[in-house]
């Protein structure tokens, strides 16, 4: 004999009207006791509701978009009599297998980036989930590029919305979230679990196996212009008033791939200080001065490119490049900095700056910017960079977050310089301090360095007489 029951939902905690984002069976499904029927999603987690006892799916009275609180009826589950008149679980509780959003894989430490050091060969596939995106080493980013985004859809996290309910894989919560965040289609993966229960590690070796093989995983869904991206909104901006349409420049279309592709495959961090530069300023009016009848104008920018070489020495990872596993430590040091022109930004380099003075270093800064706005720079003097300066002081600004330009792994950007009240152990006095803003690549530099390269630095531009030291 038979008899149907109504499942509800148990006692989830101090929520109500959750979502309904996954419905695990359908009706004439056999289910055991334990398995998961329906997941619902609060503002804070996502958890699965189990069965509390084993039987046949005869209907299901939620779908996919439903509020549910506790004591809603999910399904009509048919039952025999014996396992009708059997006792309730003592704790119906759903597992609350997700942890919140914000929260990391449970039961596993968290990936990192690849740090100064660290065994390239063992982090290399593993992808860093920060948000909806991911960062690989240098040598998998190809393959990484065609991961499209983790999706909200209710079934995106199994690969396609058409594929039938009862042919979901079998993967509790944040399983599912963590292949939504790498776009990985569950429906690919065989899970190692109890009853073929997909894992996080069953998740990490598919991707790992798929970059090795030189082949991307299957997604869900698809991408656009080869980055892992919602599709760009299109709008008629004609409905809203009158427009003018203007293309872009050729430099602003390379530019902005470069830039684009830099800000999405590098993990940039970045280290703000200020330099006192009150003395340094005194000595650059002073130089200018002597140096009238010359022609040479010397820019602060000069006596930046000077000490930054200073500090590339004492820090060499700064003036470095990453080539698959491998760093690659460079004997020269060629120094880019960021021009202004009218069809948008360029970065000519200066060659062996650091075999050059402060006076010769502003005469070749000068000469470069000048061909960069007149649009004459060669391809060979915007290439072979190690180090990038990027100054808006003659605009304005107190601080920026500069792009690294790749394949570098460090940018200084200079803000403008304004006095300001410093206290110097008796009395505040007024001092030209000058915002410094050093953007670096994690997986090649750690907050300890860089914030050692920007004190050096500074402390160089404060007393620029240590840079003959």
């Amino acid at each position: 004999m038979s008899n149907t029951i109504d499942i509800k939902v148990p006692d989830i905690g101090d929520v109500e009207d959750v979502d309904v984002i996954e419905i695990l069976v359908a009706e004439n499904d056999s289910v055991e006791t334990e398995q998961s029927l329906i997941t619902v999603e609060s503002e804070k987690a996502s958890m699965e509701i189990p069965s509390p006892r084993a039987g046949i799916v005869r209907s299901i009275t939620v779908k996919l978009g439903d509020k549910v609180s506790e004591g809603s009826v999910i399904l009509q589950l048919e039952v025999s009599e014996e396992a009708a008149a059997a006792p309730a679980p003592a704790d119906a509780r759903a597992p609350a297998e997700a942890a919140p959003a914000a929260a990391a894989v449970p039961d596993e430490p968290a990936p990192t980036a690849v740090a100064s050091g660290s065994d390239a060969s063992e982090v290399a596939p593993t992808l860093v989930a920060s948000g909806s995106s991911a960062v690989v080493e240098k040598g998998a980013a190809e393959q990484l590029a065609s991961l499209p985004p983790r999706r909200h859809s209710p079934t995106a996290a199994y690969g396609s919305a058409d594929m039938p309910v009862r042919n979901l894989p079998h993967a509790s919560p944040s399983v599912r979230k963590f292949a939504r965040e790498l776009g990985v289609d569950l429906a690919q993966i065989e899970g190692s679990g109890a009853r073929q229960r997909i894992t996080h590690d069953d998740v990490r070796q598919y991707v790992k196996q798929a970059l090795a093989g030189g082949a991307a995983p299957a997604v869900a869904g698809g991408s656009v212009d080869g980055l892992s991206v919602l599709a760009w909104p299109k709008v008629d901006f004609e409905r809203f008033g009158t427009i003018e349409t203007k293309p872009l420049s050729r430099i602003r279309k390379l530019s902005g791939a470069n830039l684009h592709r830099n800000w999405v495959m590098i993990p940039h961090v970045t280290n703000q200080d200020e330099a006192d530069i009150t003395a340094l300023e005194a000595l650059r009016k002073q130089l200018n001065a002597e140096n009238a009848r010359d022609g040479v104008r010397v820019t602060m920018l000069a006596f930046i490119i000077r000490a930054v070489v200073a500090c590339l020495r004492k820090h060499p990872e700064f003036n470095a490049s990453l080539d698959g596993d491998n760093l690659i430590l460079k004997q020269y040091c060629h120094i880019g900095f960021a021009a202004d022109t009218p069809n948008g930004l360029v970065v000519p380099v200066i060659r062996d700056a650091d075999t050059k003075g402060v006076l010769e270093l502003a005469q070749e800064t000068a000469e470069l910017a000048s061909l960069a706005r007149e649009g004459k720079l060669s391809a060979a003097q915007m290439q072979g960079g190690c180090f990038t300066i990027s100054s808006l002081g003659g605009i304005g600004g107190t601080a920026f977050t500069p792009i690294i330009n790749a394949p570098e792994v460090a940018i200084l950007g200079v803000s403008r310089s304004k006095m300001a009240p410093v206290w110097n152990g008796e009395a505040f006095e007024p001092r030209l301090m000058l915002p410094l803003s050093l953007s670096y690549d994690h997986r090649v530099i750690d907050g300890a360095a860089a914030a050692r390269f920007n004190a050096m630095l500074t402390g160089l531009l404060s007393d620029f007489r240590r840079v003959a030291l």
